[in-house]
């Protein structure tokens, strides 16, 4: 039977196949700057810059440009100093999309979304259009051949974390924690000798729009773009799609 992968197992995916590393790099590096902006240059006392150090070295970025990241975001080098926004809209098929953006340019990074989203087939709508379809969350991935699903789940739960899913077309048990709760949660399993796959905060949808043919192709493609801005940080959408729309729209 045809298997199906929602967003968020999507984009994993994708980061794993598509590491453009030097743009990967340059997001990395605003958010580090502005997380140490927002919240001072110590990863221990700010849970943003530590996620966002933590993903960094995850991505095999250089120390060092870890270290003048913090930097310019505390003033310590000159810098840019990057703006945060959120613009949202509807993808091909009516998907819900959520575009997290850090820019030095507003005007510019709504203007280069508004037309990749008009080209691909989807629109912008007003703040608040779609926002009330996700949730901020913790979300951790782990490989179904890394431990069985007994140990994983009273390890999780203990360590405070909301959910955990085994979807049988998945590869992977899925974990979900409140935002400040994902630190805890990763240590908790690290500590067990538990690999973790992926840990970051996201956006997860309430619900989910499935889209085939033509539609898929083009919602793929969408996010692609968006996603080669340079303003552009993360893609969120309540998109479900099957594994062979998802593999005609790679090919």
């Amino acid at each position: 039977m045809a298997g199906h992968s929602k967003w968020a197992q999507i984009k994993h995916k994708k980061a794993v196949v598509d590491l453009r590393r030097g743009k990967l790099f340059s997001k990395l590096a605003r958010e580090i700057s502005v997380a140490a902006r927002l919240g001072g240059g110590d990863p221990s006392m700010n849970p943003r810059l530590r996620t966002a150090v933590e993903k960094a070295k995850e991505a095999n970025m250089p120390q060092d440009n870890i270290k003048r990241a913090i930097q310019k975001g505390t003033g310590e080098l000159p810098g840019v100093s990057y703006e945060e926004a959120v613009y949202e809209g509807y993808g091909p098929g009516g998907v819900a999309m959520l575009i997290e953006v850090l820019t030095d340019n507003k005007n510019r990074a709504v203007s280069e979304i508004r037309h990749l989203m008009s080209k691909h087939g989807g629109s912008l709508g007003e703040a608040g259009c779609v926002s009330w379809i996700f949730d901020k969350k913790g979300y951790i991935l782990v490989e179904k051949t890394a431990v069985d699903e007994e140990t994983l789940m009273d390890t999780v739960l203990e360590a405070g974390a909301e959910d955990m899913k085994n979807d049988p077309e998945e590869d992977n048990y899925e974990i979900v924690t409140a935002p400040e709760d994902l630190p805890v949660v990763k240590e908790a399993l690290e500590e067990r000798g538990i690999p973790v796959s992926l840990a970051e905060v996201t956006m997860l949808p309430r619900s989910y729009v499935s889209v085939e043919g033509e539609k898929a192709a083009s919602m793929l493609r969408l996010v692609e773009a968006l996603e080669e801005l340079d303003d552009v940080q993360n893609v969120y959408a309540n998109l479900d799609i099957s594994e062979e729309a998802a593999a005609r729209a790679e090919g």
